[in-house]
């Protein structure tokens, strides 16, 4: 298997959790109220294992390793990701900032939080075809077969030892409650994207 195969079965369980999101905003806006335990959960998903976990390894070893290989950070696509993955945090930020407003009956903070969920969600599905269809096919071709053998242990040091046992386990379960709870299909690859230590 390939360090891009494990990035793109990643991004599968994050557009199924995106997909729950559109359902809480869209149940947000016929309401006028949030479910903010089913919010909560898809920003600590969000937070965890889209941010620290799949971003994590692509800015700590896949874009670094793509720049050693002649890859400009400056005018090249990982410039791109790294700038789409800081916007990413900020509506993660917007979005938790008015949970505590929005459990209080908060409109302009139930607003606040609809329109930071729908902007992170266009934001991260543009991105993640970026990387399916540009990005990851550029690294496959950049890469020996050393250098990917290479990639996938430190992806695998990443789970282990930085994110913890059993915390890639847990926001996958967190995401099938999530597709179970709002009638998202889950994506096919899910199942692949442990990381096998």
């Amino acid at each position: 298997m390939k360090p891009t195969e494990i990035l793109s079965s990643e991004h599968r369980v994050i557009e199924q959790v995106l997909d729950c999101l559109d359902k809480i905003i869209a149940a947000t806006k016929h309401t006028g109220k949030l479910d903010t335990a089913s919010a909560t959960d898809a920003i600590n998903f969000f937070r965890t294992f889209a941010d620290q976990c799949h971003h994590g390894k692509e800015e700590a070893h896949l874009f670094p390793a793509m720049e050693a290989k002649g890859f400009s950070r400056e005018s090249g696509p990982t410039g791109v990701m790294l700038a789409e993955h800081t916007q990413g945090r900020d509506y993660i930020r917007q979005m938790n900032a008015v949970l505590a407003g929005v459990a209080k009956g908060d409109c302009v903070a139930l607003q606040q939080f609809a329109e930071a969920g729908q902007k992170y969600s266009e934001l991260l599905r543009q991105h993640i075809q970026k990387e399916d269809h540009c990005l990851f096919s550029m690294a496959d071709q950049a890469f020996t077969a050393a250098e990917h053998a290479a990639l996938l242990a430190k992806f695998e040091k990443v789970e282990a030892e930085e994110m913890g046992a059993g915390t890639h386990e847990k926001f996958l379960g967190i995401a099938a409650a999530l597709a179970k709870k709002f009638g998202v299909t889950v994506h096919a690859g899910h199942e692949h994207a442990v990381c096998h230590h």
